[in-house]
């Protein structure tokens, strides 16, 4: 399997360096985990950053709308591997009862609410002047415009057509004072590495990302907003050879982002992670 993968060792070297420069510019520096496949990838590589040791907080942002098999998961990876979970929720939105599916707002308001400004409220709260994420280029139109440190403005909107440019792994980590850095190690990579990564590292992933009853979940968000493909991989190899035929989009199980045509990048627009 080594010579197999041996396309990995690149892919998984600079994303370390990029860890490693986060952590060395940023004092108040967090992950942010949404239990799926690139965030444990993500969380994989800086415990190997830094020895088996996670030495910032990992951040989990919850819906309350998600499927009970992530809790479970999240929970019990933060215990067996030992790192600080900090739990983040827009209690108040969840106790007016506007949220989706039940109260008033649209699918693309309740991520706003529920995500976007759970997130904006944690950062504040914490002081966190950059998070690292599990973002790829590949996985979405608006992502393919997202840099390794990307800046956001006080308010945490994204400026999408004012971004620095990053040239021969030369990154600009220096901002005016009060600007927030999302940071993307996984950028470069592509959902197929991604799964290749998982089975060459035997990295543990949600049990829902493998078939049962003839579907699985290919992305994982909240229950009322997420489906399942088609689908009969139950091993890792098997979802690799899977993708390696498919030409359906990654989130188009994602119900959110078939609400408008640019319901994603008005998302990430406004601190959507």
């Amino acid at each position: 399997m080594g010579k197999l993968y041996e396309h990995l060792d690149e892919l998984e070297n600079q994303s370390i360096f990029i860890i490693r420069e986060a952590f060395n510019k940023f004092e108040n520096l967090a992950m942010l985990w949404s239990i799926g496949k690139d965030s444990n990838v993500l969380l994989w590589l800086i415990r190997k950053a830094f020895f088996g040791h996670v030495p910032f907080p990992v951040v989990h942002v919850d819906t309350n709308y998600k499927i009970p098999e992530m809790i479970e998961f999240r929970d019990r990876l933060a215990r067996e591997w030992g790192f600080e979970l900090v739990v983040g929720q827009n209690k108040k939105a969840l106790l007016a009862g506007n949220t989706f599916p039940n109260g008033k707002a649209t699918r693309v308001e309740c991520c706003s609410l529920l995500k976007t400004e759970a997130l904006q409220e944690l950062i504040a709260q914490k002081g966190y002047e950059a998070i690292l994420l599990g973002i790829r280029r590949d996985e979405e139109g608006t992502r393919a415009k997202e840099r390794y440190f990307s800046p956001r403005k006080q308010s945490f909107e994204w400026d999408f057509r004012d971004q620095p440019p990053e040239l021969w792994d030369q990154f600009k980590t220096d901002f005016e004072p009060g600007t927030h850095l999302r940071v993307h190690p996984l950028l470069h990579w592509t959902e197929v590495n991604v799964w290749e990564y998982i089975e060459r590292e035997n990295i543990p992933v949600v049990s829902l990302y493998f078939a049962q009853n003839g579907g699985r979940y290919r992305s994982l968000g909240c229950a009322p907003c997420t489906s399942r493909v088609p689908s009969n991989a139950t091993t890792v190899a098997e979802i690799v050879a899977e993708l390696k035929q498919t030409r359906i989009a990654e989130r188009s199980t994602r119900a959110q982002d078939q609400e408008a045509e640019d319901a994603f990048e008005r998302l990430r627009a406004q601190g959507y992670m």
